[in-house]
């Protein structure tokens, strides 16, 4: 009886933990500023969603344009980090994400074609934000959705 109890209680408050973390869709730009630099806000948006502050949500097509940005090598030829360590890092990004299937399609929506599947796993992982670059694209969608924030990594960083 003692067990059932503190499974219980653990469960509450493991789920409590979880509804307070910021659930998002972090944009390849992001991840691609990251490797790019040692510092920045967008090294420490990497660095929270390593160490679970950040619930970040991950897609099955999202996951193929991160693995293929790696594979980009004159993209990080000043990379503080090598291929290696790179790769490194992805894993351990994509270990530290939660997969979400994306039933619903929403286009045309984004002026640029290549960001709604980012928009669209959003809007089924009920994201609180997208955190990207580019934000004016995601700020000038024909559909709104009032409960989701397209946010800079440093805006990001500013509400944390």
């Amino acid at each position: 009886m003692l067990l059932l109890l503190l499974r219980t209680l653990l469960g509450a408050i493991f789920g409590a933990i979880i509804q307070c973390m910021m659930r998002m869709v972090v944009d390849t730009n992001v991840f691609v500023a990251a490797l790019r630099s040692a510092d920045g806000a967008a090294r420490e948006v990497l660095r929270r969603w390593l160490s679970g502050r950040y619930d970040v949500c991950m897609s099955l097509p999202l996951f193929a344009e991160y693995r293929d940005l790696l594979g980009r090598h004159a993209l990080f030829a000043t990379s503080p980090l090598d291929q290696e360590e790179r790769q490194a890092l992805f894993h351990a990004l994509m270990a530290a994400s939660r997969l979400v299937d994306v039933y619903f399609l929403w286009r045309p929506n984004l002026p640029d074609e290549a960001d709604n599947h980012v928009l669209e796993l959003a809007v089924a992982a009920s994201a609180h934000a997208i955190v990207t670059h580019n934000t004016s694209d995601f700020r000038r969608a024909e559909l709104r959705f009032p409960n989701l924030a397209v946010l800079t990594p440093a805006e990001l960083l500013s509400e944390d």
